[in-house]
């Protein structure tokens, strides 16, 4: 008998996500860099069996990745032998309207 292992991770439906989740997520620096680097490149091809470069350890990047995709904020794919990430932009502003832009920096005030 083999065992099988689902390759599909979890996401969550983001209207049963609250607010101080979403926050909490974004509240941790590495994780607010890589939302704001997957709004500005779009997504992020990361192999399972590679570093992640940098100095951040691959289980540090891994609960990163878990944190923010539990948060609704990313989702986590396969695609073959690596995932990718990819921010749930159209999704997260539905939710939380303007959320997204003062994180990525896009909000523009009036004057």
């Amino acid at each position: 008998m083999t065992a099988t292992t689902s390759r599909e991770l979890p996401h969550p439906d983001l209207s049963e996500v609250e607010l101080p989740a979403v926050l909490f997520a974004l509240s941790d620096p590495a994780r607010l860099d890589l939302v704001r680097a997957l709004g500005a490149e779009g997504q992020l091809t990361v192999a399972q069996c590679q570093a992640t470069g940098g100095d951040v350890p691959k289980s540090t990047f891994s609960h990163h990745l878990k944190t923010l995709r539990e948060a609704g904020l990313i989702r986590n794919e396969p695609s073959g032998r690596q995932r990718t990430v990819t921010l749930r932009r159209a999704e997260v502003d539905e939710r939380f309207p303007g959320l997204l832009d003062a994180v990525l920096g896009e909000v523009f005030l009036p004057g």
